[in-house]
């Protein structure tokens, strides 16, 4: 009996798990479908060089998907029928019904409660964002950029443009410490990077966004001539609308299997996936997308030759973050993503994390 899988889709995890799948279904009457939005596959993590006007490599998924005999459908996803098992689609063919449905739609701009972010703030969520956010700065002569958010895309973000740019005053805003989740040695190595790179730091949160400034509660008035937003990401809606069980993020609520506790014949895998590692609930991250969209195809692909597959189990061992081209810092972690002593930082950071995020692609693609 012919089996179809449909994934949704094609981020880390989404594209991994298809391509593993089709390689461990491979002579099987097993018919797969991959759903995107956009031809091509986009390296998220490298969101914040596109908007430092570096070139980025193309990687089209026509070409990523040859000879794997995965169907590819460019469309966006506008519902899922879980009772019929359909997926609505806005363009042709309109919808395709699965038997087994991957959801991997990951992550973008949350709903903002702050006055003037959606009429005022760039973002790097896209490479579609992240190419006008280049334009914006690339028409500058001088001039001040605000980055709001703290964390690790704040932090890559702000470092990569005031690299490119020196010209340009950066302005880190943040409501905690920025690496404040770093082990004693990572927080020096960064504060010193910010203060080599000339960005200032203000501590605050953020209560409006204006044309030429960000209103901080604690900390004034940040003039700024562009204003860039990474303070968080959220889960689109899809999933709750279409009747699946969703917790207060959007993400769908999974079993030891990452099956939607639900509907178990939907697996969500990546940001849309509120799923546990040791140490509790899983960061939303690259590092823990691939793993899971591997384990998804291991796990349909056993269940088609009638076996049981073992539960979920995913342990961090590192987070990297760019501090520009030529500095870097490598946080070594405990498998609950928690903070070890030791830490890599400058150039040998920084190439470590280029020789990681090139071996992503060329690992999810087979």
């Amino acid at each position: 009996m012919s089996r179809r899988v449909v994934i949704i889709g094609a981020g880390y995890a989404g594209l991994g798990a298809a391509v593993r799948l089709a390689r461990k279904t491979r002579g099987q009457d097993v018919r797969l479908t991959l759903v995107n939005r956009d031809q091509g596959f986009v390296e998220r993590v490298r969101l914040h060089q596109l908007a430092a006007d570096q070139r980025l490599r193309a990687w089209p998924l026509a070409t990523m998907l040859h000879g794997t005999g995965i169907e590819l459908l460019i469309a966006t996803v506008t519902s899922i029928d879980v009772t019929r098992r359909r997926v609505h689609l806005e363009r042709a063919p309109g919808a395709v019904e699965y038997d087994t449905l991957i959801y991997a739609l990951g992550s973008g701009l949350p709903a903002y409660n702050v006055p003037g972010v959606s009429g005022h703030a760039h973002f790097v969520v896209s490479a579609e964002k992240a190419a006008r956010l280049r334009d914006r700065i690339g028409g500058l002569s001088g001039g001040r950029i605000a980055v709001v958010g703290g964390g690790l895309t704040g932090l890559e973000v702000a470092t990569e443009i005031a690299e490119a740019r020196p010209d340009l005053d950066l302005h880190l805003c943040a409501d905690t410490e920025p690496g404040h989740w770093l082990a004693p040695a990572g927080q020096r190595h960064l504060r010193q990077a910010l203060d080599r790179l000339g960005i200032t730091t203000h501590l605050g949160r953020v209560s409006t966004v204006r044309a030429t400034s960000v209103d901080l509660d604690h900390d004034g008035r940040v003039d700024a001539d562009v204003t860039v937003w990474t303070a968080g990401f959220a889960v689109p809606t899809l999933a709750r609308d279409s009747g699946i069980s969703a917790d207060e993020r959007n993400r769908i609520v999974v079993d030891d299997r990452l099956r939607s506790v639900s509907h178990p014949e939907i697996y969500a895998v990546g940001d849309a996936a509120a799923a546990t590692t040791a140490g509790g609930e899983s960061r939303m991250s690259c590092q823990t997308a691939i793993p899971m969209g591997r384990y998804v195809a291991g796990a349909i692909a056993r269940e088609l030759s009638g076996d049981k597959p073992r539960p979920y189990r995913m342990r961090y061992v590192w987070q990297n973050i760019s501090l520009g081209r030529r500095d870097g810092i490598t946080q070594f972690t405990r498998g609950d993503d928690s903070p070890l002593p030791a830490v890599m930082t400058g150039w040998k950071a920084a190439r470590f994390k280029e020789a990681v995020t090139r071996s992503v692609v060329r690992y999810i693609a087979g």
